[in-house]
């Protein structure tokens, strides 16, 4: 959790979190943000918080992973006033496209992101619901350099701390911010 977010936004923040066991495969439990973007009041405490995490590590603009990053990171990106580019699965971008494979706890896949949607002048925050294994986030990052802009950071809702994802993640990550809201 970082230091500012409150103890009372974290609790809101995880009571609104419901588990779905053996969902997508038996043996996964599944971290249903749902109720928390039903609640006006948990929805604008997150935009809120991950919104001063982007200013704070000086970014210009954030990608949201597919899907519930992209829930989340938009109107992050409209609070803190800074531009949203999506990184989607595989042939879902129509334009010129970056891909980037990574594996994640119960598959493979590849992301991609519109080439010419960041530059070098970019600071890039990275936004997700979930870290797990670090799969996708460490695939984001590599997009980003990629297309020559810079890392600002990493900011997710809950980090599923017993799957190392952030072991996975801090070469990548190369001294860019890793922030957690919550660990479960």
């Amino acid at each position: 959790m970082t230091g500012s977010t409150t103890e009372s936004t974290r609790e809101l923040l995880l009571s609104r979190i419901r588990d779905v066991p053996d969902y997508p495969k038996p043996g996964v439990t599944f971290k249903d943000i749902t109720p928390l973007l039903a609640d006006p009041t948990a929805f604008t405490a997150l935009t809120d918080t991950l919104a001063e995490l982007c200013v704070r590590h000086g970014a210009t603009k954030i990608v949201g992973l597919e899907a519930r990053g992209f829930i989340l990171a938009a109107p992050v990106a409209v609070r803190a006033g800074m531009g949203f580019v999506p990184a989607r699965k595989a042939g879902k971008l129509p334009r010129a496209t970056l891909r980037q494979a990574y594996d994640l706890e119960y598959g493979t896949a590849e992301i991609e992101i519109h080439a010419e949607d960041l530059c070098a002048d970019d600071r890039v925050m990275v936004i997700d619901d979930v870290l797990a294994t670090g799969g996708t986030a460490e695939a984001s990052l590599e997009l980003i350099r990629r297309a020559g802009a810079q890392v600002a950071g990493v900011a997710v809702l809950m980090e599923l701390a017993f799957l190392a994802g952030r072991a996975r993640l801090e070469p990548a990550l190369a001294g860019a911010p890793l922030e957690a809201l919550s660990q479960v």
